[in-house]
């Protein structure tokens, strides 16, 4: 029989009081809580915390290599860990841009250098087209072998349906999911206001809902025609909710994330003209937010995303018009999200599959389900600590949230990988 190394005593999990028992960086056994004595294991003394699987984000901007003033590898990994993830997939949009392999693999060498000893994971997502450009397509094979967890042209969205039609046949081969940014690109691009009475009100250029649900219904067509699996990126208006639970009951494969600004503020939070709430999509109206959670609760939505998007101060504190759409998340989703079921909006189950499983078994990643021999990835999280976010709680080099200022309640006491204490 297999000794603990490592014992989390009187832990909550899932409302029950448990002793969780770690051997060999993965899980031996949670059961219920004892004093029973584990001669040479560590013990770590946890009453009063809930355990908690690690977190999987599957959509940030790590801005490594090209754009480091806003953002590095280090930096976003740290934010990560004391965020409670343990696997963060990253998108394209570098300079240069993760078009090849080689840009792949100095992602992942400065990943592995930020965190020598084992920290979170980094899954690079790789370009769909070469240069994001949308007219060639990139050597998607290679970067597969490279490590790559998924292609996404991201921000960049592919205009030519022929083309994307073809990447995502190509990628299929690579056995990995084609993200799409579903954004028609001539419906005003990157306005990062949504269309109706708050735009109006405050004189703003906006973009309407239909620009996004327009590029999941082609998206959605597409997936079923080719019968292959699509994965819709940060969906923020009933529109979309409404195709997506369609093409479900078609059989399409789809899966689709959001994000916890999407579920939080409404257009209302522009007035002012805070250039933290400008995001692409853009922040909808309350009756968005009401088809959102009712579609994670359902299951048309399937997991939790930040859409991490880091930018420098001097960026953001301009016109509004003038600023680069973009909210940085990861410092603050988890407490976020948490206050959703804390407010019963959402059950303790949504919260865990939107954050774990459903990541994990989409994009083939690390899951710890507290099965024996699964990763040992967890955190302790005390759900009643409050604290405020700012400059300085913040790991991020982007401060850049509507929600900085604000007092947050629930954090991450600490956190292991692989049964290391990281945090």
């Amino acid at each position: 029989m297999t000794h603990p190394e490592l014992v989390i005593r009187k832990a909550v999990w899932k409302g029950e009081e448990v002793d969780l028992l770690v051997a060999d960086g993965k899980i031996l056994e949670v059961k219920p809580s004892s004093d029973e004595m584990y001669e040479g294991a560590e013990i770590v003394a946890a009453k009063g915390l809930m355990v908690m699987p690690s977190l999987t984000d599957v959509h940030t901007h790590l801005r490594e290599p090209g754009f480091e003033y806003k953002e590095d590898i280090a930096s976003g990994l740290k934010a990560a860990v004391h965020g409670g993830f343990s696997n963060i997939m990253c998108m394209a949009n570098t300079d240069p841009v993760n078009d090849n392999s080689v840009v792949t693999d100095e992602m992942l060498r400065k990943a592995r250098a930020a965190f020598p000893e084992g920290g979170p994971r980094l899954f690079p997502i790789g370009a769909l087209t070469k240069g994001l450009k949308g007219e060639e397509l990139a050597p998607m094979h290679e970067m597969a072998d490279a490590g790559c967890a998924a292609f996404s042209n991201d921000g960049l969205p592919v205009k030519n349906s022929e083309l994307f039609r073809r990447a995502m046949e190509y990628c299929s081969d690579t056995g990995k999911p084609v993200i799409d940014h579903c954004e028609d690109p001539y419906l005003a691009p990157a306005a990062g206001v949504n269309e109706g009475e708050v735009s109006s009100v405050l004189g703003l250029a906006a973009q309407p809902d239909v620009a996004e649900a327009a590029q999941v219904a082609r998206d959605l067509l597409m997936a079923e025609y080719l019968d292959l699996h699509i994965h819709l990126a940060h969906i923020s208006c009933r529109k979309s909710v409404d195709l997506i639970a369609w093409a479900k009951k078609r059989g399409v494969k789809v899966t689709a994330e959001t994000c916890p600004h999407y579920l939080l503020l409404t257009e209302e939070a522009l007035h002012g003209y805070n250039s933290d709430t400008k995001v692409n999509p853009p922040l909808r109206t309350a009756d968005d937010v009401k088809a959102l959670l009712a579609a994670i609760k359902d299951g048309t939505i399937d997991m939790f995303a930040t859409d991490h998007a880091p930018h420098a101060a001097h960026e953001k504190e301009v016109e509004f018009m003038h600023a680069p759409c973009g909210i940085s998340g990861l410092d603050s989703a988890l407490s976020l999200t948490w206050s959703l079921v804390a407010d019963g909006k959402l059950s303790f189950d949504d919260f865990i599959r939107m954050w774990t499983t459903a990541p994990c078994e989409t994009f083939n990643l690390p899951l710890n389900s507290f099965k024996k021999g699964d990763p040992a990835d967890f955190f302790l999280f005390d759900p009643s600590e409050e604290w405020v976010l700012d400059a300085s709680s913040m790991h991020s080099k982007g401060k850049n949230t509507p929600f900085r200022g604000q007092t947050l309640k629930g954090r991450v006491i600490s956190h292991f990988l692989s049964g290391k204490k990281i945090v």
